[in-house]
């Protein structure tokens, strides 16, 4: 949880990556599950969507709980030296459909 969270970012402000600190603290890269997002949006009627995000594993989460994406739009981001190494992280290790 949040405490987890917060050790990871100290471990960040020590050098490591987003990616490294959650896996010295023992957890997968990324550890989101869009289940229960995708179980409120059928419980609501939706079974088809258009998604705004950058992260392709948000793609393949609510498809693979049913729900149909009919088209992504881009999230534009705003590169600068303090979220650089995020940002090149997020692509190079976690797939992120980032223009830097």
């Amino acid at each position: 949880g949040l405490k987890h969270k917060i050790k990871a970012y100290k471990l960040q402000e020590d050098g490591l990556d987003t990616v490294e600190a959650n896996e010295k603290l023992g957890f997968p890269p990324d550890m989101r599950d869009y289940g229960v997002g995708a179980q409120i949006l059928k419980d609501l009627g939706v079974k088809k969507l258009k998604i705004m995000t950058n992260n392709p594993k948000k793609l393949i989460g609510l498809e693979g709980h049913g729900l149909e994406i009919t088209g992504r739009v881009k999230m534009n981001v705003s590169n600068n030296p303090e979220n650089q190494k995020y940002l090149s992280t997020k692509k190079t290790k976690l797939g992120h459909m980032l223009d830097l």
